[in-house]
């Protein structure tokens, strides 16, 4: 049996938060906002914390930086007890920027900061690797562990985000997992074609475009059509939507390692996702495995879910 349900590599940083009234820049040359607040953050981050907040053993992997912004990752994962193991970064620890509106919507300012050419190395990565079910490919620096978990019969996923079907990058990473996430929001109106592109491109078996407050799309290799899920209605007030997508992957992947039917990944996501725009920051709450149980089962009833699924 495997040591570990799911192996992430790469993809921590730390997030800037700004909450303004709108994303735009107000007339003048200053704005006074409510108090500006840093966050363990970005994708593997936010996928390594949802798997564990969901009882899933999982192990996480990076480069950090030996910065404050280093500290402060490694102060969370000690306050929540996620298993990381890291090489120094010689740039130091990624960061954004994200202005988030009084509706809870938010655009990112990224800052890699690694070199394109920094990649983790497989005598770091694979001694975890070869005690994973699965590994979680969530930054481009882990480029290698596809191959890897292939070879040995691993499962593997990743997000490429708002791919705008252009960039040949996030198509070359999509390509070589079985189950990929991404989202509509840089190419909306040719989100099918995306989807259609990453599945005939290579091994891919499963791909979920999400959409916000419009639900999600899924596409298999099984059924080759696209099919949509609503969004569920939050059960507490949305307040910021940073994280949204991780929390929905992670809870989606949760049913899917299960062999659950497309319908039951779909709704586990949706509900997961509207969980965490429940709260300011990003990956600050995650759902737990009890309560996905609970407020999938009342989603499940709801009208927009009933009548919402294509």
């Amino acid at each position: 049996m495997a040591e570990f349900d799911a192996l992430v590599v790469g993809g921590v940083g730390v997030d800037t938060i700004v909450r303004v009234p709108h994303l735009e820049i107000p007339p003048g040359d200053n704005y006074v906002v409510p108090p500006i607040l840093d966050y363990v953050a970005h994708s593997g981050n936010g996928v390594a914390l949802g798997f564990h907040a969901l009882g899933l053993r999982t192990k996480f992997v990076d480069f950090l930086g030996d910065d404050a912004q280093g500290a402060q990752v490694l102060a969370r994962y000690a306050e929540v007890g996620l298993d990381f193991a890291h090489l120094p970064a010689p740039s130091g620890t990624p960061r954004s920027v994200n202005l988030v509106d009084h509706q809870g919507r938010r655009f990112s300012f990224y800052d890699p900061r690694h070199p394109a050419d920094l990649h983790l190395p497989p005598d770091f990565y694979l001694p975890f690797l070869t005690r994973a079910r699965h590994v979680h490919v969530a930054a481009g620096r882990g480029f290698g562990a596809f191959a890897d978990a292939r070879r040995r019969g691993v499962t593997t996923s990743t997000d490429i985000h708002a791919w705008d079907g252009v960039a040949s990058g996030p198509l070359l990473h999509a390509r070589e997992a079985d189950l990929v996430f991404l989202s509509s929001a840089a190419a909306p109106q040719k989100i099918d074609d995306l989807m259609s592109a990453i599945l005939d491109a290579g091994r891919t078996e499963v791909v979920v475009a999400t959409e916000g407050a419009a639900g999600c799309r899924v596409l298999t290799r099984a059924e080759p059509r696209v099919r949509r899920f609503p969004a569920v209605p939050p059960e507490r007030p949305v307040v910021d939507s940073n994280g949204a997508g991780d929390a929905f992957s992670t809870a989606f992947m949760s049913r899917w390692f299960a062999g659950r039917p497309v319908e039951e990944c779909a709704l586990a996501g949706a509900v997961s996702g509207a969980y965490a725009c429940g709260a300011a920051g990003t990956h600050e709450e995650l759902i737990s495995a009890a309560q996905l149980e609970e407020a999938v089962a009342r989603a499940a009833q709801s009208p927009q879910w009933r009548a919402g699924r294509l």
